[in-house]
């Protein structure tokens, strides 16, 4: 396998350690305003159709992405409007998507649940639970024979563990070495169910031990955190040393989708969380440690806003596709 290049891992210098903490922490302010963004459209009978909000956990996406190579290949659960946005895909063509308009990613015939951008490395958004996994695996194994150095990154939630996709992609990926790294993002429910009453594993990432395969648990809402463990796993892939699961614990701040209400939580749970949200967390830790001050951050908030307010007025003046697309993008 060829040596990972040089923009494999974060840079590691102080000057550019308090950029890539700026950055991160504007990925996940972007992420965060798009998609209460898109809640607003959709009270608004704007969004087309049902869509998956990823609110507080923000955190997975946003470190995830400053540890990928350009080149690298994502594959989304249909709750992907934040990991597409973090790999640089423009906010005018997701909102556009989701609206069904000329302007979305997809020509505005796909949705909030498929997502795509290939020139991002976004490979798509998966509405099947844990039907992509092996599509990632795939991926993988075309760039291993490739000898490009590009890894597969796949998210999915605890539930899809419970998917036979899932084992039989971890099996596989681990006999043949693949560069993917498998993301759960175990945000404590699948769909409505608790985890613990569909799963006998507490640890998630415990699974990956039947497979001889490297993992890790890190807190979810800890972007610094997410970074450093997905760095690592990529460095790993990209070494010939095969695949990673991380597990990362989070918590949607929101109902499954846009008619949940959330009712089945336990009281005082969604409180608890809220005081661990990852944006308020990291904004404390750069105040505290000196990297931006109240002021900074506060400017970098309003920068952001007019950012999104600009790409929601661009993609709301797009018409609708014409009837005559309908068919085209069908076949190759």
């Amino acid at each position: 396998m060829p040596t990972p290049t040089k923009d494999t891992a974060p840079p590691n210098t102080a000057a550019a350690d308090q950029v890539t903490r700026l950055a991160l922490f504007r990925s996940q302010i972007e992420i965060r305003l798009l998609e209460k963004r898109a809640y607003d459209l959709f009270l608004q009978n704007l969004v087309k159709g049902t869509s998956h909000l990823s609110l507080g956990q923000e955190a997975v996406a946003a470190g995830f992405a400053v540890a990928m190579r350009r080149d690298d290949y994502t594959f989304c659960t249909y709750r992907g409007h934040a990991h597409t946005l973090a790999r640089g895909a423009p906010m005018v063509g997701i909102l556009g998507e989701l609206m069904g308009r000329k302007c979305g990613l997809m020509g505005g015939k796909g949705g909030s649940m498929h997502l795509t951008s290939v020139p991002h490395g976004a490979m798509g958004s998966y509405a099947i639970v844990g039907a992509h996994l092996p599509v990632a695996a795939g991926a993988a194994w075309s760039a291993q024979v490739r000898g490009t150095g590009q890894v597969a990154v796949c998210f999915f939630g605890d539930g899809a563990t419970n998917i036979g996709a899932f084992h039989e992609a971890l099996n596989l990926a681990a006999v043949w070495k693949l560069p993917v790294i498998f993301i759960c993002e175990n945000n404590l429910y699948g769909e409505y169910s608790p985890l613990a009453s569909t799963t006998p594993v507490e640890r998630l990432a415990d699974r990956a031990a039947s497979y001889a395969m490297t993992a890790q648990r890190v807190d979810g809402n800890d972007v610094l955190a997410v970074r450093e463990a997905i760095g690592a796993a990529a460095a790993r892939a990209r070494g010939g040393e095969g695949p990673t699961m991380v597990e990362a614990l989070t918590y949607r701040q929101k109902g499954h989708s846009r008619t949940d209400a959330g009712a089945y939580r336990p009281p005082g749970e969604l409180e608890e969380w809220l005081a661990r949200d990852p944006i308020a967390r990291f904004e404390r830790l750069l105040t505290e440690s000196g990297v931006a001050t109240s002021a900074e951050v506060a400017e970098l908030r309003e920068r952001t806003e007019a950012v999104v307010r600009e790409a929601t007025e661009r993609a709301v003046a797009w018409s609708e596709p014409d009837l005559d697309s309908r068919i085209e993008d069908v076949f190759a």
